[in-house]
């Protein structure tokens, strides 16, 4: 199985230390974490330290590790990794930490990116909000080259292990609390999907109060009745009645937007509530939707404009990891066979002008809306009367490089002449194996050999399908009194499990202490306002406020693994009776 380790450990500096603007700020240096394509053709996310100092640069990498890796196990991030390149920032600080780390009478430290708790040291403000100075942030972020405001998404790290985060222009999450790895995604839910919280509450301990605004702007919070969605076609009308992604059923859930009532969310828990939980398929879609605008569906091919009719006309769709997108040809309107590539010379076009098209759509069950699906086109205009010089190209201009799983798409991209469309023969472990551009792997166990050959170039890929083993450890059961805890590790894979057929919650540890197991009692423990372990609602809540019933008797825990090349191990479960 293809370790996290190996896979971030492969991290190569691409630039020296660079100053930024400011010739009074430190140096810092750009390392590649994950490169997939262009910096022009992806959506590049940046990920900055601040407070880490120079002999804490480790520290630092080993944080973007468990940040990055946990990204790659939530969807829709998981099916899409390839639309992303990830660039560490290493920022030599001169302190360590971050400003009123844990409280507004804590020092303030000298750090690049000034990052603080308490919105940046406001006592109006809570603990929890975790800022960072966005013009020094900016420049930083800068320094890697390429990249600008439209095409990158910055997320800093503060170096503390306190519990806190931010969403907005940039995303910030502490780089070692024990949940800070789930912080990143749902600050980049705000930043990136301008999702809203669906907490009840503002800061911890208060109950938010009755929501009193019209109808929210927000595409998963409502004061709509589920009939008057499903007749207006508002909000989440499609995905009404469909087991939620994070537990439960799509319905219409009481609270959000920092208040307890009055307005209505999509699911019981969801990333933008709880962190642990996946994102619901409401706030998948808009996800989805914002990292494929990011990037160009169309990335390449011939350019648009007056061609020929006597060649071959190109497209270079984007690659998701575990899916095609479809690729339609139209010339005047009617339907040409093709994918990659249509031949005009077999088309019998006739004199004249002619319009063509080639329409690139995403068919990811994680849209369901069809005016929202991902889609881009380009179009030509044919002109018989123009004649095309003969054009080639190296067999081989691109292929998949990310670390391949048991059921990804593999990929490669021959060159581009006007006059053949290259054949690619592809070969799975000795054996032929089929012809194409791409070659969709369905493999449940073991490691295999993957083959493309065009033009006399091979490509080669070794191809994990083993889903990362998962080890649980809990005291000697299966009666427990009051309380029981469990452990899960996974040397090459992301744990996670869900407690009565409830939704799969990430296993972190103990929110206060990653290495202490987790931690089941029949109402929770409450951790600065939320009870965590709690299992008095017929399954794991993560809530504050709720009226916990005592959650004793029979429960069944399943755990499974997630690992670098999107493989899911084995869902193994025990079951435990809770007692008095």
């Amino acid at each position: 199985m293809r370790k996290w380790a190996g896979f971030v450990a492969a991290l190569v500096v691409t630039a020296g230390l660079a100053a930024p603007a400011h010739a009074a700020e430190p140096a810092a240096s750009v390392t590649e974490v994950q490169v997939s394509g262009p910096v022009a053709q992806r959506f590049n996310l940046v990920v900055l330290g601040d407070g880490y100092t120079a002999a804490e640069q480790p520290k630092f990498f080993a944080d973007v590790q468990r940040h990055v890796r946990t990204l790659w196990s939530l969807e829709p991030f998981k099916s899409y990794r390839s639309y992303f390149n990830v660039f560490a920032v290493s920022i030599a600080s001169p302190e360590s930490g971050v400003d009123c780390d844990p409280g507004l009478d804590a020092p303030r430290r000298d750090t690049p990116l000034n990052m603080g708790f308490w919105g940046g040291c406001n006592a109006q403000s809570v603990q929890r909000l975790l800022t960072v100075d966005d013009a020094a942030a900016q420049r930083y972020a800068d320094l890697v080259p390429g990249t600008t405001r439209a095409n990158r998404q910055i997320l800093a790290l503060g170096n503390s292990s306190t519990y806190g985060g931010a969403g907005g222009t940039y995303a910030t999450a502490s780089g070692g609390n024990a949940l800070s790895a789930l912080i990143s995604p749902h600050e980049l839910g705000h930043s990136l999907g301008g999702l809203d919280d669906e907490y009840d509450y503002y800061a911890r301990n208060v109950p938010g109060g009755a929501y009193e605004g019209g109808e929210p702007a927000s595409i998963h919070h409502t004061l709509l009745t589920e009939p008057q969605m499903r007749a207006q076609h508002a909000k989440w009308w499609r995905w009404l009645g469909e087991p939620s992604e994070s537990g439960g059923t799509i319905g219409r859930f009481e609270g959000g937007l920092y208040t307890q009532t009055g307005v209505w969310r999509p699911s019981r828990h969801s990333m933008m509530k709880t962190l642990g939980y996946a994102f619901d398929q409401v706030g998948r879609e808009r996800m989805t939707q914002r990292i494929a605008a990011k990037v160009p569906l169309i990335a390449g091919g011939t350019p648009a404009g007056t061609i020929g009719a006597d060649r071959v006309v190109w497209v270079r769709p984007m690659h998701p990891v575990d899916h095609r997108l479809d690729v339609t040809w139209t010339l005047d309107g009617k339907r040409l066979p093709g994918r990659d590539a249509v031949d005009l010379r077999t088309a019998h076009v006739k004199p004249g002008r002619h319009t063509l098209t080639a329409t690139v759509t995403d068919p990811t069950p994680f849209v369901r809306d069809p005016a929202a699906r991902p889609s881009a086109s380009r179009t030509w205009t044919v002109d018989t009367a123009v004649v095309t010089a003969p054009a080639g190209g190296p067999a081989v201009v691109a292929s998949t490089s990310l670390p391949v799983g048991g059921h990804d798409v593999v990929y490669v991209e021959t060159g581009e002449p006007t006059g053949s469309i290259p054949e690619v023969f592809w070969s799975l472990d000795g054996r032929y194996a089929g012809t194409g551009t791409d070659y969709a792997l369905d493999l449940s166990r073991g490691t295999h050999t993957l083959t493309a050959t065009t033009g006399g170039t091979t490509v080669t890929w070794t191809v994990d399908a083993t889903g990362p083993e998962t080890t649980a450890e809990l005291p000697p059961g299966p009666e427990y009194h009051d309380s029981f805890t469990l452990k899960l590790e996974s040397p090459d894979g992301m744990p996670e499990f869900r407690v009565d057929g409830d939704g799969w919650h990430k296993y972190y540890g103990w929110p206060t202490d990653p290495n202490a197991p987790y931690l089941f009692t029949p109402r929770g423990t409450e951790i600065d306002g939320l009870a965590y372990g709690n299992l008095g609602e017929g399954g794991l809540t993560v809530s504050p406020f709720s009226e916990r019933k005592p959650g004793y008797g029979q429960h069944r825990i399943e755990y499974r693994s997630i690992d670098a090349a999107g493989n899911v191990g084995p869902t193994k479960s025990v079951t435990v009776t809770l007692l008095p």
